[in-house]
């Protein structure tokens, strides 16, 4: 088996209020979330293919949201701007709106979920 050209190869969103975050998510990404659970804890999974980069939201001990840990990018599709604008009525925040990064790098935003994770969007337009 070779090794994964992403240099990420899972993560976990933590989350307090598990079903709050799944209806969160699935407004902003606008599709179902896969439940599970996995011994002591809950997961809802953001991909289910086998060619994604795999993550989850996940409820459980030792789980605890944060605004100023580790961020992560989600797949914004072809313009995150159909996402972001998801954000507030799912009941989150836009904590930095779509800015172009410049030199053909695309364009970043940062949201803050409704359990308190800073969590950004990446798209080329």
């Amino acid at each position: 088996m070779s090794a994964s050209p992403h240099a990420i190869s899972w993560f976990e969103i933590p989350a307090n209020d598990f079903a709050r975050a799944k209806a969160f998510y699935e407004a902003v990404l606008g599709r179902p979330i896969e439940t599970m659970t996995m011994g002591p804890s809950t997961m809802g999974f953001l991909s289910t293919s086998p060619e994604a980069i795999g993550g989850a939201i996940v409820h459980g001990d030792g789980t605890a949201p944060s605004k100023s840990g580790t961020l992560i990018y989600l797949n914004g599709g072809d313009d995150l701007a159909v996402m972001l604008a998801r954000v507030e009525p799912a009941g989150g925040m836009v904590a930095v709106p779509k800015t172009d990064i410049g030199s053909g790098f695309g364009f970043f935003a940062h949201f803050i979920d409704t359990e308190g994770n800073r969590v950004g969007l990446h798209s080329m337009a």
